[in-house]
């Protein structure tokens, strides 16, 4: 196995790859009573497009089909749900599905290889049927409409809405009701038979495991598949400009709700994790919990509480978001805009700098006290081809002056959009 080692909090990862192409991340907790799996597979929400590998097909599926096959594996032949199965052993179990990955998953301190058995077998067993696939359909169509009226995500959706013309990142993870109607059992084998192979699937382990043993647990239960290669996913043009400025709507909310997103047209893989963590230490100094304008807008009441600030990015999309709730959004905007201005004219200042510097460092390394937070974040960091551990060992190259040209480089006018949720009147 191959060894990644992060010195300064002195954490290793063991990496195998198998020969059916399937990758498998252990992260060894000594001492540690939780356990934790996920296993993932580099399919998500934006990938409604794309090339069979076995035969050369071109495909083109319904929106929400990534989302709709997640909710479909737990469901066995002979009428047993497998999370109900691990749920009865005392096991929290769940799965997820992303903008690019799908993920099975479980934590656990007892009954951890009852519980491999099962995950390993669903995993591995689909079984669709025009009768299963069909009452799926009305259970899905509750979850889209339930999502429809959930202000908090009309929000984020109006954002990208914003910043994306064509990009498929626009699509609801769920899909519609209408792109749902049009998911059959032949599409979801198709998407199982190409997606859920082992060379487009990753795992990821963490807790008190010696690496040979619970590598040699987990190819005991592996069903033999062949690595049928890299599928070739078909995208739209990478897009410069944002598609609006602005997007308000009115639902059912006490309080205005925004959410302020900068489109980063720089995206490329090169540099991206001292971009990252120069956006966070950014994000913190403009409006973060200790910046003087979040002291200023919480204290006048313009601010109900601290902002969430998210980067999100893969190579298709990369944006940053702001949001919380506000009685008038586009002031905060407006004193986010001037000081941003401020910072790009004048510099950023040398103490605040490494102040949040040494907090986000801080963040950072807490995260991997965390059986469920290491294992989330290497299988998430895996589908975009970063090493985690190098969010650690590179930290220290994000210099203030590297950050000041990422400041001027995406925080631009012409990059940013303001979705707004208004209160019913």
């Amino acid at each position: 196995m191959k060894i990644i080692e992060s010195l300064k909090i002195k954490e290793k990862a063991y990496i195998e790859k198998l020969e059916n192409g399937m990758t498998i991340i252990i992260v060894p907790k000594k001492n540690t009573k939780k356990k934790y799996i996920i296993w993932g597979t580099h399919f998500g929400s934006i990938d409604n497009r794309f090339i069979m590998p076995q035969t050369g097909e071109e495909v083109f599926i319904p929106d929400g089909v990534a989302h709709f096959l997640e909710h479909k594996m737990f469901e066995q032949p002979n009428g047993t749900n497998s999370l109900d199965t691990l749920m009865a052993l005392g096991i929290d179990a769940n799965a997820y599905t992303t903008n690019d990955h799908t993920a099975y998953l479980f934590e656990c301190t007892d009954n951890f290889y009852e519980g491999l058995d099962e995950l390993m077998d669903y995993v591995q067993h689909p079984y669709f049927t025009d009768e299963n696939v069909e009452k799926e359909k009305g259970i899905i169509g509750q979850e889209i409409n339930m999502y429809d009226d959930d202000p908090s995500w009309q929000l984020y959706m109006n954002a990208l809405d914003c910043l994306y013309k064509e990009n498929p990142i626009k699509i609801d993870i769920a899909g519609s009701i209408e792109s749902i109607s049009k998911i059959t059992p032949d599409v979801l084998y198709k998407c199982y038979n190409t997606f859920y192979n082992p060379s487009n699937m990753t795992m990821v382990i963490c807790g008190d495991f010696e690496p040979e043993q619970i590598l040699q647990e987990i190819k005991n239960r592996l069903l033999p598949k062949e690595n049928q290669g890299e599928i070739k996913r078909i995208y739209p043009p990478k897009e410069n400009e944002k598609n609006k400025s602005e997007k308000v709507s009115k639902m059912e909310v006490s309080t205005p709700m925004f959410m302020i997103g900068y489109k980063d047209t720089q995206n490329n893989k090169e540099n991206i994790i001292q971009k990252h963590i120069a956006i966070e230490i950014l994000l913190n100094m403009i409006i973060g919990k200790s910046s003087n304008l979040y002291q200023q807008l919480y204290e006048n009441g313009t601010l109900l509480s601290q902002p969430d600030l998210d980067y999100e990015f893969t190579d298709q999309y990369a944006h940053i978001l702001i949001s919380g709730f506000s009685k008038d959004p586009k002031l905060v905007k407006q004193k986010i805009d001037e000081t941003i201005q401020k910072m790009q004219e004048n510099g950023l200042d040398d103490e605040h700098f490494n102040r949040i510097k040494k907090k986000i460092y801080g963040d950072y390394v807490v995260e991997y006290n965390s059986v469920a937070d290491i294992s989330r974040m290497f299988l998430a960091d895996s589908m975009k081809g970063i090493n985690s551990f190098d969010y650690i060992e590179e930290f220290e190259t994000v210099s203030k002056e590297y950050a000041e040209a990422v400041l001027k480089d995406i925080f631009k006018e012409e990059n940013e959009a303001i979705s707004i949720i208004e209160p019913n009147e």
